[in-house]
């Protein structure tokens, strides 16, 4: 094998120019191995291919007998070809014959040859074949024959896809036309059919064989230093909503970056006469098949980030950085993204947009409220889920039970083709109830509002039968604009905004941004738990021009009408002073200067921070109104980050805990008479619905979708009856009464 080394490029060349030639398959794979073999000067060149039942099968040889060629066929892991499709790594031996794992198969004439190389074919990280190389003496084959071996096997893999070679009979990737189910967390609870749409299209390497050595090094050190420049910049600004959820993403992005180890295996391929991209290409195939086949599962958790990793490097070398909504869309979009921020999924177009799935990110996330709001199916939480999807697949998305079914089976497809017309019987019942007044079986008048935050939220307020909107996120606008917006354009967004709502009460949030909730152009700086670190109205009170500012263009907008300001994250008394009076200053510099107010003001403070629920006896006299935002509130109680999969699950909202505080402000809010709303998930869900009414809330704030399912069992309940039996179940040592709501409903009879 003395020449394996000496021209590889001209051989990877003549590769690609026999694959392309207009023959049959076979006679194109029997050129492919005797044009290895005479360039590497092996006696013998074989290439095996996998079945879809996964055993190996000889498609084409150049040394052993012909006759073997579609009659040997080797099961999964047998002999030294099953050995090397079995673990996904090169394997040579001196003295083949005598390695236990050897399979003597008389028909292919192998017992004369004693020295073996195999490496396997890849594709994905999955083995779709093995190409060897035997000779008749014993001898051990240098790294740099194994090497040109492996970047030979990745050009057969290439031309084998986009030849036409592989058929019906030799399956490229194992499972990948078949059924695949993942199961994640619920976003929107809604179901839709459609096809797949990878967020950030994969790039096809049209160029595997470089031309020139110095410059394709070159390219690949730029496109590294470009790389490792993006992720320490977004370590320096803390922007995690838009790198994926958790710090230890980034953490794993930079150290991969740097690892001295990728670095060396990408110029190994490079040697090879590879492209950069091929380089990048053939390391991320060789590590993904690898990490797949180690027992320890973190291993295999880190592979995701190798497969981020190589994608970000590849947009780098290639310049395509374009996501998928600038292209051509089905009629049925499902997309599909590792992670996501609000204003991408804004820029797709939402006549095609179906639906959403995501690897990253919690069900209360700023993109996830998004989708809420757009009215698509929607999860998260979906491991590994772009590596195993292909654009254009079939899929069901179950947004309620939290399923992604990918080329779903005729059956599946049946079933749920039966829950979208139920589903739309629903949502014809509830539509019908438009117009009823959410009325209790025992007198009791329920508002329902609904949470908004983008112009297009308002249409739902209509379409929903809801009373007014409880929570205007006033950040989102924020979060989707490239510049800080001015005075003039805040506005002209809130008036349009009272506009639309007709006359209906609309509560706008000041500006509740930090956090998870990262605005590009307005940073404070990396922290290392922005949850309770400096955001909302502390960051109001410490940058007061920005909070002013919204303060005056909401004041403006509300000229001659009613204004209800909500201030997020209070944890003091003295946070709320401080902001009405500068609220207060403001409507006096109205007055004076333009003569023009809102015909009333109202100011109310969010009860999200659990130290404010010692407080409400000072608090509650100088609000005009409170509301729960049980979200922050549930997973300040509990130390428990809704985001994290890990912890979020093990709390119940429905437990005796959760309730007897959010009771205690009921109590509260009643003993002051203050007005008293809750906006959060609980309100949107008709079980947790059904128990807030049980303790005396008689507002509550919701996504669009779910005021009718809420309605409807409202109209279903007897709430006098409910709370006598929650305040009895309180007192009960468990944790959670779910089921003890759930017994109640089914025999009282209310729709949930």
């Amino acid at each position: 094998m003395a020449a394996s080394v000496g021209a590889p490029r001209q051989m990877l060349r003549r590769l690609r120019e026999v694959m392309a030639e207009h023959e049959s398959a076979q006679a194109r794979l029997d050129k492919v191995v005797m044009l290895i073999a005479s360039n590497i000067v092996a006696e013998v060149c074989s290439l095996y291919l996998r079945r879809r039942d996964g055993s190996l099968e000889l498609v084409a040889t150049e040394g052993l007998n012909v006759s073997a060629v579609h009659n040997t066929h080797l099961k999964p892991g047998e002999g030294l070809v099953g050995l090397v499709a079995e673990q996904a790594e090169p394997k040579q031996f001196a003295d083949a014959q005598h390695h236990p794992a050897f399979s003597f198969r008389p028909e292919t004439g192998e017992e004369i040859y004693h020295s073996f190389v195999g490496v396997p074919i890849l594709r994905g990280g999955h083995t779709i074949g093995v190409l060897t190389v035997q000779n008749r003496t014993m001898r051990q084959y240098s790294d740099e024959e194994v090497e040109a071996l492996q970047t030979t096997a990745m050009v057969i893999a290439d031309t084998l896809a986009s030849g036409g070679i592989l058929s019906e009979e030799v399956t490229a990737e194992k499972g990948r036309d078949q059924s695949v189910r993942f199961v994640g967390q619920p976003i929107s609870e809604s179901v839709a059919l459609g096809h797949i749409v990878l967020h950030e299209p994969r790039i096809v390497i049209t160029k595997l064989i470089a031309e020139d050595a110095e410059h394709e090094r070159s390219r690949l050190q730029q496109a590294i230093e470009e790389l490792t420049g993006q992720i320490d910049e977004m370590m320096e600004r803390g922007d995690l909503a838009r790198a994926g959820e958790h710090h230890e993403v980034l953490e794993a992005f930079r150290m991969f970056a740097h690892d001295h180890g990728w670095r060396r295996r990408l110029d190994e391929a490079l040697a090879t006469g590879l492209t950069a991209e091929a380089a990048v290409q053939r390391v991320r195939n060789d590590t993904r098949a690898r990490m797949m086949r180690m027992p320890d599962p973190r291993f295999r958790d880190r592979l995701h980030d190798i497969e981020d990793l190589s994608n970000r490097l590849l947009r780098f070398l290639s310049g395509e950085t374009a996501t998928a909504s600038t292209g051509a869309l089905p009629e049925d979009a499902i997309v599909v993204a590792r992670t996501m921020g609000p204003a991408e999924l804004l820029d797709y177009d939402r006549h095609r947009l179906r639906g959403l799935v995501l690897e990253e990110g919690g069900a209360n996330s700023h993109v996830a409220i998004v989708a809420r709001a757009l009215g698509i199916a929607a999860i998260t939480q979906c491991k590994g889920v772009v590596e195993m999807v292909e654009p254009g697949d079939a899929v069901i998305l179950d947004g309620q039970g939290g399923e992604l079914h990918v080329r779903p089976t005729q059956e599946v497809v049946h079933a749920y083709s039966d829950k979208v017309r139920f589903q739309a019987r629903k949502q014809a019942q509830y539509a019908a109830l438009r117009e009823v007044p959410a009325v209790t079986l025992d007198d009791q008048r329920v508002n329902l509002q609904i949470n908004a935050g983008l112009l297009f939220d308002l249409p739902h307020l209509k379409q929903s039968g809801a009373d007014g909107i409880g929570l205007f996120r006033t950040e989102l606008q924020f979060m989707i604009s490239e510049t800080f917006p001015r005075l003039e354009q805040q506005t002209k967004l809130y008036k349009s905004i009272l506009d639309q709502a007709a006359g209906r009460p609309v509560v706008f949030r000041s500006l509740d941004v930090g956090g998870d909730k990262v605005i590009p152009y307005f940073r404070g700086g990396a922290e290392e738990n922005p949850a309770l670190g400096w955001r909302a109205i502390r960051m109001a009170l410490d940058r007061p021009a920005v909070f002013r500012t919204q303060i005056r263009a909401l004041l403006r907008a509300a000229h001659g009408r009613e204004m209800r300001i909500l201030l997020p994250m209070i944890s003091d008394v003295s946070e709320f002073e401080a902001a009405r009076t500068l609220i207060d200053h403001e409507l006096t510099l109205l007055k004076t200067h333009a003569g023009r107010s809102p015909s009333k003001l109202m100011v109310g403070a969010m009860v999200e921070v659990p130290a404010l629920l010692w407080q409400l006896d000072h608090l509650l006299p100088l609000t005009d109104f409170v509301s729960v935002g049980s979200n922050d509130l549930l997973q300040f109680l509990f130390a428990a980050d809704r985001s994290n999969e890990r912890v979020s699950s093990r709390f119940d909202s429905l437990g005796p805990t959760a309730l007897r505080a959010l009771r205690h402000i009921v109590r509260e809010a009643e003993r002051f008479d203050t007005p008293l709303t809750l906006c959060g998930e609980m309100a949107g869900k008709p079980l947790e619905a059904m128990a807030l009414i049980g303790l005396g809330f008689r507002s509550i704030s919701m996504a669009p979708a779910s005021v009718g399912p809420v309605k409807a069992m409202v109209l279903s309940l007897d709430a006098a009856s409910l709370h006598a039996r929650l305040d009895e179940l309180m007192e009960v040592k468990t944790t959670s009464l779910r089921e003890e709501l759930k017994r109640f409903a089914a025999e009282t009879g209310v729709q949930i």
